[in-house]
């Protein structure tokens, strides 16, 4: 590379003006529907954000002290500590919305293993809680959050509102997915 080429600038991107159409940031142009390519886009953007945030808790949950778990083994772990209360298998799964419990079953193994999650048997039952390590390790993540990504919010004071409506948007997405999983099975 020349010495132009090295203190040259990107192209800078802008958006289309008035008239013009920019084209959908998507994973599979094959899929764009011309009724909706916005859901491509936005399938496009879940898949990226997925990973990004996949990424995010297994790396804070190591931060808090908790390597080598996978992104559903540290959900779980939150979703059994949260409220206080004793999970069932078929709990945690019907609130995650995971069909398959064999998954989240191998997640709480490996949990109990870590000696992050305790499990009780009261009669047929079997309920799963955290320890005292696994609220600790859970605390500690906590921190580790407000400190790299609650903090950096602040930079951005409207974004909240605009998090807010997102959430209830996937809420609402989710069950037209799931709907529409019903209904490609019965195909």
């Amino acid at each position: 590379m020349n010495a132009a080429g090295k203190n040259a600038k990107p192209a800078r991107r802008t958006a289309p003006s008035a008239g013009e159409t920019r084209a959908p940031i998507v994973s599979s142009s094959h899929l764009v529907s011309t009724h909706s390519a916005e859901m491509s886009e936005f399938e496009f953007g879940l898949i990226v954000a997925g990973n990004a945030f996949h990424r995010w808790v297994v790396h804070c949950m190591a931060a808090a002290g908790l390597r080598d778990l996978t992104p559903l083994d540290v959900v779980v772990l939150h979703h059994v500590t949260h409220r206080a209360r004793d999970k069932r298998l078929a709990d945690i799964c019907f609130i995650m919305n995971v069909e398959d419990t064999h998954v989240v079953n191998y997640s709480l193994k490996k949990l109990q293993a870590l000696g992050v999650v305790v499990a009780s048997k009261n009669g047929k039952e079997v309920t799963y809680a955290p320890t005292e390590a696994g609220r600790a390790h859970v605390e500690r993540y906590r921190a580790i959050r407000e400190a790299c990504l609650i903090d950096a919010l602040h930079a951005h004071d409207d974004l909240n509102r605009d998090i807010g409506e997102l959430a209830r948007l996937l809420r609402m997405l989710s069950g037209m997915y799931d709907q529409a999983a019903r209904a490609a099975a019965s195909m």
